[in-house]
């Protein structure tokens, strides 16, 4: 069958909900004079309307009822969208028949089958049907029309227990909140079937196993420096710290906004994030949170009834190839490849249910990803209607390399204070480390601001969280020591202190740290010199076989050096067979840094820098390199005279431990003129690559030229967390800008709550401006300081607090940066709320009908300055 068109979809909608309700509650005996009075649950057997003393529905009646069931739903679609051929209607409707017959058989109250959900109470009824009946009629349909049998019955009681749930005489104590999760449940049902087109059942049951794989295959996470074990019982659903992503330009330039939300008011969105940033377990979550329909949250319903593919562009872009739909799943290896109907991935995408998760535009090389983007624009104009997420490190492409196809371009915020330390309990309690000990690491990260630039990310969180066990609670201070120290545990302490027999590869018995990392190096500095993210297996041994003569202690064959490494360092991984990659591109550009030092290959280091995938790389080579040898680096990257590898030149003092004064003069002259910065973007840029060291170069509130100056000097400083820069910002407490005091406003996350509050917001005219808060700390901050009129809520968790705080008689304006699906609710909670502000792409219209005493604004329409 082909694809629905969006119209079909929209009246299948309307059979979902509008027509099914009213036949579903004829099977139901009316209510009489003072059924309200009735306070306890009642049987279901005693309401239904087809047997007892109240019958008004016989058996032929319920057939015909049944009929018009499956008739709706069926054809719904027209005359070519038949799940099941007209001629198969007839017994459909005999099997839905007799299912509901066991409405009058079973013992359950309408309270107890409330609490079931539907889904549940729809088995019961199967359960009861199968003990009443030798071979139940649904056991002889047909694969298709046994599909469609199921639809009928979960849709219809659905709307059994909402009817249920609006009677009077159901129990008030469960009415409230039962009734908002059937609502809600409805609303979901509707939303799946106007997504959901009618599939045959081949496609239903391949798409049920396709969706189980993803879930089981990427709903796991690594904890570094843990047994390989542990790490798999690390789930992602509890162990996912949602982070916070920024616009890059346009409508809400520079507010942040939920990650995992990113695609709830953009259909494409091109996601930018340095390494470890978390931009592949944010995929990984948006494709488990798809491939789980009934456990998505509200806030993230534009993901139900998507099937997600997961495209990986070091895996799927090989050889310059580029896959078709037909041969995604192929392309990354995916096991369910081989179950695929002819033409699934086809009709998914024509039908617009796709969520395409396309990972890592840097992990390929420069020449290769215009092919990428044509590739993408080919695809987007065949298969319009689906939700696209591409991931990239920040100068991986240009600003607009995607504009024109439509995307929206975000950026993964740095780790908040809040985003830290819910990372930290969470690693805690998965390594089943003692409580105290995440608090203890908290309080290291937080009293040494060299730790704190460091818990930025996920990735270097979780270097620090592994070491902070491994070491028992003394950890490194400067990122080239974390690394190390890393090393260290991964290759050497790990298997000896879990007493795990050295494997013996030569007469010098087994592979200790240095020479592991000696073989591992060079084929890292092979992998960044050939602009590859992967190599092939044949390469790998091909590198091996080449350094083994110069460590003649190792007699082993290069073939078993390379298993040894994959199954014992920690570092290396076999993504698909016949393919070998790093654990995390980190240790790739760490370990290809002290290679291209130890060999002298400093001109390749400086003729690639301009190049985003040797950022890390050169930070790292200066780590590793001699007082001379960085000279020689850092001068060669003021030579080449961009403001890119200027920058770069800055950003590397902090790993430059000892360096000619005179070097180090040239580099913060340099610099100097790309001070101050002079708009948000390069102030974003500024902020990342030099952090602290530009601090002392900021002009104060009496140097800058004009307000826009002003904005993009206090962006920069309110990027780089920590006293240094909370002390700079007192400066600009008292200026008048409106953006200014916004930017202010609304970076609180990255600092000290109550300091922050105490040193900046008490000092802020309120005038015009929304106070962010994104939890209950800032919230108790906010209180202390005697509350604010105008208030942002950065998610739902934040706003219900406010609504229960005695600060809600305070606020007359409210915006919500999440989306919310009845937000006219608000209005209750707080009294003197006159304004009301929703996301961007939000409907106005119904909002404002619903709560006729509010001024209802999308976010895009405030004044510029207030946004």
């Amino acid at each position: 069958m082909r694809a629905m068109e969006p119209s079909a979809a929209s009246l299948v909608a309307k059979v979902a909900s509008s027509a099914v309700g009213p036949l579903v509650r004829s099977l139901f005996v009316r209510e009489g004079p003072g059924a309200a009075l009735v306070e306890k649950p009642q049987r279901i057997s005693g309401l239904v309307s087809f047997r007892g003393e109240k019958r008004v529905l016989a058996p032929a009646d319920l057939e015909r009822l049944a009929g018009q069931l499956v008739r709706r739903v069926n054809r719904a679609s027209g005359p070519h969208e038949r799940a099941v051929p007209e001629a198969e209607e007839e017994s459909v409707a005999s099997a839905v028949a007799a299912t509901l017959t066991a409405l009058g058989e079973i013992g359950l109250t309408d309270v107890e089958a409330v609490g079931l959900g539907h889904e549940a109470f729809a088995r019961v009824l199967l359960r009861q049907q199968e003990e009443d009946a030798t071979v139940p009629p649904h056991h002889r349909l047909s694969a298709d029309a046994a599909t469609l049998h199921t639809r009928v019955l979960d849709t219809a009681c659905l709307h059994v227990l909402e009817f249920f749930t609006k009677r009077s005489a159901f129990v008030p104590r469960t009415l409230v909140e039962q009734s908002r999760q059937l609502n809600e449940l409805v609303r979901l049902t509707d939303l799946l079937a106007e997504r959901l087109p009618s599939r045959t059942a081949e496609d239903a049951r391949f798409e049920q196993q396709y969706t189980e794989h993803l879930a089981r295959k990427h709903g796991e996470l690594t904890i570094y420096g843990l047994d390989t074990a542990q790490a798999r019982e690390w789930r992602l659903d509890s162990a996912y710290v949602s982070l916070e992503a920024t616009h890059d330009a346009g409508h809400g330039a520079g507010l942040p906004l939920p990650a995992d939300e990113a695609l709830a008011g953009h259909e494409r969105v091109l996601l930018r994030g340095g390494a470890g940033s978390g931009k592949t377990t944010l995929v990984q979550w948006l494709a488990v949170t798809a491939a789980r329909p009934r456990d998505i949250p509200a806030q993230l319903h534009h993901l139900v009834g998507r099937v997600p593919f997961v495209l990986p562009l070091r895996r799927v872009a090989r050889d310059g190839r580029l896959p078709t739909p037909d041969a995604f799943l192929h392309a990354v290896g995916s096991s369910a490849a081989g179950a695929q109907p002819d033409g699934w991935a086809d009709r998914v995408l024509r039908a617009g249910r796709g969520l395409l998760l396309v990972d890592g535009i840097d992990e390929i090389p420069g020449p290769e990803r215009e092919s990428v983007r044509r590739w993408l624009r080919d695809l987007l104009g065949d298969f319009p209607g689906n939700l696209w997420l591409v991931t990239a490190r920040p100068s991986a492409v240009r600003e607009d390399w995607l504009t024109r196809e439509g995307f929206t371009e975000l950026s993964l915020a740095p780790m908040s204070r809040a985003d830290v330390s819910a990372f930290v309990h969470r690693w805690t309690e998965a390594a089943e480390a003692a409580p105290e000990s995440a608090e203890a690491l908290l309080r290291q990260i937080r009293t040494h601001p060299d730790l704190a630039r460091l818990a930025v990310n996920p990735l270097m969180c979780g270097l620090l969280c592994a070491l902070h066990r491994e070491r028992h609670g003394v950890l490194p201070r400067g990122r080239k020591e974390l690394y190390d120290a890393a090393l260290s545990m991964l290759l050497e302490r790990r298997d000896r202190e879990r007493g795990i027999p050295a494997e013996d590869l030569g007469t010098g018995g087994g592979l200790t740290k240095e020479p592991q990392i000696q073989l591992i190096q060079k084929l890292a500095h092979w992998m960044i010199r050939n602009g590859r993210a992967e190599l092939d297996h044949e390469d790998a041994v091909a590198q091996l076989a080449r350094a083994l003569p110069a460590m003649p202690h190792l007699t082993a064959p290069p073939e078993a050096v390379l298993r040894h490494l994959l199954d014992r360092s920690g570092l290396l991984r076999e993504p698909a067979p016949g393919r070998v990659d790093f654990v995390h591109r980190t240790f790739q550009d760490y370990l290809a840094a002290k290679a291209a030092v130890e060999e002298g290959d400093f001109p390749l280091v400086v003729d690639n820098a301009h190049k985003d995938q040797w950022e890390d790389v050169v930070r790292m080579a200066v780590a590793h390199a001699r007082p001379a040898e960085r000279t020689r680096i850092l001068r060669g990257l003021l030579a080449l005279g961009t403001v890119r590898t200027t920058l770069l030149a800055t950003a590397c003092l902090e790993q430059a431990t000892e360096l000619d004064p005179a070097v180090y003069a040239e580099v913060t002259s340099r610099t100097a003129g790309l001070v101050p910065p002079r708009d948000a973007e390069s102030a974003r840029r500024l902020a990342e690559s030099a952090g602290p060291l530009v601090l002392p170069m900021l002009p104060g509130p009496d140097e800058v030229p004009d307000e826009a100056t002003a904005h993009a000097v206090v962006t920069t400083a309110t990027r780089i967390p920590g006293d240094a820069s909370l002390t700079y910002l007192t400066r600009w407490r008292t200026y008048r800008s409106l953006a200014v005091r916004r930017q202010l406003a609304w970076s609180w996350r990255r600092f000290d709550t109550t300091a922050y509050a105490e040193e900046i917001l008490a000092h802020l005219d309120p005038s015009g401006l929304y106070f962010t808060i994104r939890d209950e700390e800032q919230l108790e901050a906010l209180h202390a300081l005697g509350g604010r009129p105008r208030v942002q809520t950065l998610s739902r968790a934040a706003a219900s607090a406010l609504a229960a705080h005695p600060l809600r008689r305070d606020v007359t304006h409210l915006w919500l940066c999440f989306h919310d699906p009845e937000p006219e609710a608000w209005d209750r909670h707080f009294p003197r709320l006159h304004t009301l502000v929703l996301p961007h792409g939000e409907r106005l219209a119904p909002v404002a009908g619903k709560a006729p005493r509010l001024t209802v604004l999308a976010e895009h329409s405030l004044p510029h300055e207030e946004r």
